[in-house]
């Protein structure tokens, strides 16, 4: 991990390296996804949608255990029931999260649509990025399914809609949101970004 950057991006430039040398498909998503489409928080971990199998997974523990504590049955566990674990940073502390991929079609698109953005200057990193209309999407879904009632996800919500402005592909939007049952809450979102 590269001394000169800051601590938490170090630790998950150094989990994606890991990810990346075992071939796995992923992208970041959750805050770190929402600063890079220019809503930055203060954050205590990472989200990282990723493409795993039992193999893979077995292996990714295997090459994490020495700066993390990760639990092999936790994770193998959460391949099989498309689930999530987590790995904790010994060091710092720094807590990274892990969505194993799930199989629904919003799933696998929201992969295929991810993007890669520098995030690290000198020396030029990239790594790949859930999409600003999936960001929305995804964080609607987690603002809707915990009662509507995360200030934090809606203001995110609302960040990401404003700084995308006229570059955010509303059609996209308001399809997935209608396929996803979130249209009323978009279009509140929507109402409230337009409003001013």
């Amino acid at each position: 991990m590269s001394p000169e950057l800051p601590g938490p991006l170090a630790v998950v430039l150094g989990v994606i390296d890991v990810l990346e040398d075992l071939g796995a498909r992923y992208h970041l998503g959750g805050s770190f996804a929402s600063a890079v489409h220019g809503v930055p928080r203060q954050t205590m971990d990472a989200d990282i949608v990723v493409e795993l199998d039992d193999e893979r997974a077995a292996r990714l523990v295997e090459s994490l255990k020495s700066d993390f504590y990760v639990d092999a049955g936790v994770a193998a566990d959460a391949v099989s029931r498309r689930g999530s674990f987590n790995a904790i940073h010994l060091a710092s502390g720094f807590k990274v999260d892990f969505f194993v991929m799930g199989n629904s079609e919003f799933d696998r698109n929201e992969l295929e649509r991810s993007q890669l953005h520098q995030i690290v200057e000198k020396p030029a990193r990239s790594v790949y990025v859930k999409t600003a209309e999936d960001t929305v999407l995804r964080k609607l879904q987690w603002f809707t399914d915990g009662g509507g009632v995360s200030d934090r996800q809606w203001r995110d919500v609302l960040g990401v809609i404003l700084t995308g402005g006229d570059g955010l592909d509303r059609g996209y939007l308001r399809e997935w949101a209608g396929r996803l049952g979130l249209g009323r809450a978009l279009e509140r979102a929507l109402s409230e970004v337009d409003a001013g």
